[in-house]
């Protein structure tokens, strides 16, 4: 994503973050930075919007399924 207002992903798109290489859910703006918080949930951390890119259908399914197979997992 460019840094242009616009362009920042809306509060709960699902992005990857690419400087960390980690899936979030954003939770909004804060100055030049975008909040995320994992899909599970969890802590949230600061991204550069210039490091996002909004996920496709497919990679949200795809990372949402992983979510619930690492807790169905934990819960043995």
């Amino acid at each position: 994503m460019t840094g242009d207002a616009d362009k920042i992903p809306a509060v709960g798109k699902a992005v990857h973050d690419s400087a960390r290489d980690l899936v979030g859910r954003v939770m909004g703006h804060e100055g030049p930075y975008v909040q995320l918080r994992p899909l599970a949930g969890g802590r949230e951390w600061d991204a550069d919007p210039d490091r996002l890119r909004l996920l496709t259908p497919t990679e949200l399914l795809s990372a949402l399924v992983t979510e619930a197979n690492v807790r169905s997992r934990q819960h043995r």
